[in-house]
């Protein structure tokens, strides 16, 4: 499961790469559950067939899904991720999944625990190629009594034969990997309807992941 991760702080490259201006609020480099990141999304408005609307919208959002029911944000803390085998059925997913709440969370790298040596080594999981990653998730909106506060999760997917993630976390412990979407993509993922989501929830190849030890 995927707690920490790093935003893309360049501007430049991040609408290069997603073919959209960054939200305006500063985040951090280094994102933990809670923190504010941000989510891409397609634009409420992008079918009514306006030219000035455009087809993408980047959103500043807490990272850990909010779902409307809830009375405060600390429950981030325990929605960061989305399992794919359960996330129609979660309370806190069920809602975002239904509507196809879709939504890309751009990256540069993400953090897991290698324990081969005996202990957890926090590991950097990048593209080989440098190129920015983008991961498939599922947005909300909370109205809170202090205004509206958008969210989201990251989806997983078992990865107990995957040549490189199966390396992370305890032996005990079940394998998983985030869903890195191929850039051809994302467009698509974004304007999937539910009976399709599915779909787009398939492993990364290993060869297009670098794995370095983050000391």
């Amino acid at each position: 499961m995927c707690s920490h991760y790093q935003t893309i702080q360049n501007q430049e490259r991040y609408q290069r790469h997603f073919g959209v201006a960054a939200p305006p609020e500063p985040t951090k480099h280094d994102l933990w559950p809670g923190y504010l990141g941000s989510f891409i999304r397609r634009h409420p408005h992008a079918d009514v067939g306006d030219e000035a609307v455009p087809p993408l919208e980047a959103l500043g959002g807490l990272f850990g899904l909010v779902p409307h029911w809830a009375t405060d944000t600390t429950i981030t803390r325990h929605t960061f991720n989305a399992r794919s085998e359960t996330v129609a059925q979660k309370p806190s997913f069920r809602e975002a999944w239904k509507r196809g709440q879709h939504c890309i969370i751009p990256a540069d790298a993400f953090f897991e625990p290698d324990w081969r040596s005996g202990k957890a080594i926090p590991t950097r999981i990048a593209r080989a190629d440098g190129k920015p990653m983008g991961i498939a998730g599922l947005w909300s909106l909370w109205k809170s009594p202090k205004g509206d506060v958008f969210s989201y999760t990251m989806l997983t997917i078992n990865a107990s034969i995957h040549p490189l993630m199966n390396l992370f976390h305890k032996p005990t412990d079940e394998k998983r990997m985030i869903v890195i979407l191929p850039p051809e993509r994302y467009g698509d993922w974004l304007a999937a309807p539910v009976e399709r989501s599915m779909e787009f929830l398939q492993p990364c190849p290993a060869q297009e992941l670098q794995a370095e030890a983050a000391v």
